[in-house]
C-alpha cells in the first residue's frame, strides 16, 4: 500500500490518458470502490504495481473513516475497567449482611444480558442479511451507528449516577447501592457488542479476500486505540482542570469527565453518520 501511495504521489503531475490509468473492472469482488480515490490510478504507471494492489489500497483507505469513527466509543468502554470500578469501591456493595459483591464482577450481569440477546440478534440479523449484500452493508453500518448512540447515552447516564452518588455521600453520608452502576454497564456492553460486532462483520465483508485478516484486525485495533485515548484524555483533562487528581473520589469531578466523553462521542456520532452516508 505504501508503494501504491508513493507511486501515485510521484506521478501526480504526469499527463496521461484515461485509458492508460483506468483499471480493469473484470473483478467480481463487489467490495472494490472503483469510483473512490481515483488519484491512485496513476500508480499504474509504475509497471511493478499491479491493479490488484491498487484496488486493495483503495478499499483499505475507504474503510478508514468508519474505523476512525469507532475509537471514541472504545474510549468510553475503557471506563468500565477504571473509573466505574473506583466508583463502585465507594458505594454500598452489600447484598446481604455477610456478603459484599466484588465491584469487578459487575460485568457479569451485562455479559449475561448480551449472551441472552444473541439469539434474538441473530434472528433479526439473518432476516435482513438474507435479502442481498448491499442491504447487509447498510445493516452493519446501522449496527455500528446504534452502538455509538448507546455509548453517548451511557455516558450521560454515568454522569447522572455519579452526581447522585456524590450528593448522597457528601450531604447525607449515605452510600447508594453499587447496582446503580449496572445501568451504564449494560448500556456500554450493548454498545460494545453492536459496534465491535458490526465492525468485524462489515470490515470482513467489505475487504477483498486477500485483505480480510487486516479488515478483522481493524476492529480490535479500534479497541486498543480507544483504551490508549482514554489514558491520554485523563492526562490532558487533569493537566487543564485537575478534575480527576483527587485521591478521594468524592472530591473529584468525575461527572464532568463523563459529560466531556458524552459530548465527544455525540460529535463523533455525527462524524460517523457523515462518512457512513458517503460510503
Amino acid at each position: 500500500m505504501v508503494n501504491v501511495l508513493v507511486s501515485a504521489a510521484r506521478n501526480r503531475n504526469r499527463f496521461v490518458t484515461d485509458a492508460e490509468i483506468t483499471p480493469s473492472h473484470n473483478s467480481t469482488d463487489k467490495s472494490i470502490h472503483y469510483n473512490k480515490f481515483k488519484f491512485l490510478n496513476k500508480a499504474k504507471l509504475n509497471n511493478k504495481i499491479s491493479s490488484t494492489q491498487i484496488e486493495e489500497t483503495r478499499t483499505f483507505l475507504a474503510l478508514q473513516p468508519i474505523f476512525a469513527s469507532t475509537i471514541i466509543m472504545n474510549c468510553c468502554v475503557a471506563q468500565l475497567a477504571t473509573f466505574s470500578v473506583q466508583q463502585g469501591m465507594a458505594m454500598n456493595k452489600k447484598i446481604s449482611p455477610s456478603f459484599e459483591i466484588p465491584v469487578a464482577s459487575l460485568n457479569a450481569i451485562p455479559l449475561f444480558c448480551m449472551v441472552s440477546s444473541l439469539a434474538l440478534y441473530e434472528l433479526f440479523g439473518e432476516m435482513i442479511l438474507s435479502n442481498n449484500n448491499e442491504r447487509s452493508s447498510s445493516f452493519n453500518l446501522k449496527r455500528i451507528g446504534s452502538g455509538l448512540a448507546f455509548s453517548s447515552v451511557s455516558m450521560a447516564v454515568a454522569a447522572i449516577v455519579e452526581i447522585k452518588r456524590k450528593h448522597e455521600a457528601v450531604h447525607n453520608n449515605i452510600k447508594i447501592s453499587v447496582f446503580w452502576l449496572e445501568i451504564q454497564y449494560v448500556l456500554l456492553s450493548f454498545s460494545d457488542m453492536l459496534t465491535l460486532g458490526g465492525m468485524l462483520e462489515f470490515f470482513y465483508r467489505e475487504a477483498p479476500a486477500s485483505m480480510r485478516s487486516i479488515g478483522t484486525a481493524l476492529g480490535w485495533c479500534s479497541t486498543a486505540m480507544g483504551f490508549f485515548l482514554s489514558s491520554v484524555l485523563v492526562d490532558v483533562i487533569n493537566a487543564v482542570t485537575g478534575w480527576l487528581r483527587k485521591e478521594d473520589i468524592n472530591e473529584s469531578r468525575l461527572e464532568l469527565f463523563y459529560v466531556v466523553l458524552c459530548v465527544l462521542n455525540t460529535l463523533n456520532l455525527f462524524n460517523y453518520i457523515f462518512w457512513a452516508k458517503r460510503y
